[in-house]
């Protein structure tokens, strides 16, 4: 394990926050993701894109496969007394390799 994922759990083990932006996400209707799902990504995802220079603070993106059967990517940035989730969201295979951990080159006008 790296030591950003470690930093990731140490922040996640004092508390989460949810920004308004991952809420709205996940209260969309076509997720509907649960805060369960977002805590397993966050503790069995593989860090799959890194943004050390992100202005909210060190941050990345998760991706994990959990229990309900869906994958989930996470992005959050590690706090001193807790662990924001930014945003969470089930990865689009129009966007998304069928690994769901590479994306696919965009096309011209998107």
């Amino acid at each position: 394990m790296c030591d950003f994922q470690e930093k990731i759990l140490q922040a996640f083990a004092k508390g989460i926050l949810y920004t308004p932006h991952a809420l709205n996400q996940m209260n969309r209707p076509e997720r509907l993701i649960i805060r369960e799902e977002v805590r397993e990504a966050v503790v069995k995802g593989e860090i799959i894109e890194d943004y050390p220079e992100d202005a909210r603070g060190h941050s990345c993106l998760l991706m994990a496969l959990v229990t309900t059967g869906r994958t989930i990517h996470v992005i959050c940035t590690p706090k001193k007394d807790y662990l924001t989730i930014i945003s969470a969201y089930v990865p689009s295979p129009d966007k998304w390799e069928g690994d769901f951990k590479t994306r696919k080159p965009q096309r011209s006008g998107q």
